[in-house]
């Protein structure tokens, strides 16, 4: 029996995956909230899947046990499409972080033996595989002593090919980037906890080196990094004396942002939502990308020990994609990765409950390898000769 894969909301993150999975042998259905803003995007596609108006009485009637629904809608969307996969008995995948709501969904989703699968798009996502390659790579070497101090650094960022005056452009709302700007941070360096209030406080260069060309771009940590500790698997009694998941931005961000930091800096939490949403307006008017503009994806992923005599081991990886005939980059790495998931819940590859990313080496190999079969630019490098 074929279960119905039911992909929600199609907007401009979306479209690849859903092309990927149109020519699965799946029943595929598309509900999007504009069935007119859908049938536009997905017209070359149409005659391989079903698109319907996102209706929830409608939505509901149409799941089965066993069927397959992803989230690409708002993240405060999520637990209300979770919680209708509970009731419907159905499978659930998102690219979103694991919210405190949807891990305590895990007991009730073992208990029905549905997948919940998570965090499956680009950060996070990719950056996950990469980061679990790593350390199972390290784990695995000579080198390996749970003494040796180490450095971890997990940085991604979108732009635009070609940098304009602002060093960025917006590939959906400025409002989610604007109130990223007012939110705190937390990691670990110099093996304590460091913390900051905005990007702008923790804002250092960062250089990237491809073995043919290096680069600088700004780089800053975002939300906690602190559970991914455990989610990467390093452990309790290992030496961790940096750990940081952030953001990475073109060489000249700062400055061409200074005005946005100086105003939103100053916003009080009652004009904040008013203002930041008048801002949003005025950028996505000024800096959204043009049509058929290439953006650029840019994701480092670096794991490095050191002994008392110095650097032992250190690796890294470096996704670099841009946009071309099969999409924005973003988008491609952003849903490609949620057609994966979903795939692996129907070929019965990822456990029941609630999880992220595969961490499995041989499953983190596959999603890679898939990965730069369809184009994608992903290289390893050993920086120690």
């Amino acid at each position: 029996m074929k279960h119905t894969i039911h992909w929600l909301g199609a907007g401009l993150s979306s479209k690849p995956g859903i092309e990927l999975l149109a020519n699965s042998e799946n029943p595929f259905i598309v509900w999007n909230r504009s069935l007119e803003k859908a049938q536009t995007t997905l017209a070359d596609i149409s005659s391989k899947l079903s698109i319907k108006q996102l209706d929830w009485q409608v939505l509901a009637a149409n799941i089965n046990p066993g069927d397959v629904v992803v989230s690409m809608l708002p993240a405060t969307k999520h637990l209300q499409v979770a919680n209708l996969c509970i009731e419907k008995q159905a499978h659930f995948v998102s690219s979103s972080y694991i919210s405190p709501e949807m891990a305590a969904l895990n007991a009730k989703a073992e208990d029905k033996n549905l997948c919940f699968v998570n965090e499956v798009g680009l950060d996070p996502g990719i950056d996950h595989l990469l980061a679990h390659d790593l350390v199972d790579k390290y784990r695995n070497s000579e080198q390996f002593d749970k003494n040796n101090e180490l450095y971890f650094r997990s940085y991604c960022g979108g732009f635009p090919k070609v940098a304009n005056d602002f060093k960025y452009k917006f590939s959906w709302s400025p409002l989610g980037v604007l109130k990223a700007l007012k939110s705190p941070a937390k990691w670990i360096n110099n093996g304590e906890i460091a913390t900051s209030k905005a990007p702008w406080e923790a804002l250092r260069d960062y250089q990237i080196d491809s073995g043919n060309t290096q680069e600088t771009f700004q780089a800053y940590p975002n939300r906690d990094s602190t559970p991914f500790i455990e989610q990467y698997q390093l452990l309790d009694d290992w030496n961790v004396k940096e750990f940081v998941r952030g953001t990475l931005r073109l060489s000249g961000w700062s400055t061409a942002w200074q005005y946005l930091f100086d105003e939103i800096g100053q916003l009080s939490a009652g004009e904040s939502e008013q203002r930041l949403t008048a801002i949003s307006q005025e950028l996505e008017q000024k800096y959204s990308y043009d049509k058929d503009e290439a953006d650029r994806v840019v994701l480092c992923v670096e794991l490095e020990a050191k002994n008392a005599e110095g650097k032992v081991w250190h690796q890294s990886y470096l996704l670099d994609s841009s946009g071309n005939k099969s999409g924005q980059a973003m988008a491609r790495l952003v849903s490609i990765p949620v057609a994966f998931a979903i795939l692996a819940v129907l070929n019965k590859e990822i456990n029941p409950g609630v999880s992220a990313a595969p961490h499995q080496a041989e499953q983190v190999q596959d999603w890679l390898n898939k990965l730069v079969e369809l184009g994608e630019n992903i290289s390893c490098r050993n920086h120690i000769n």
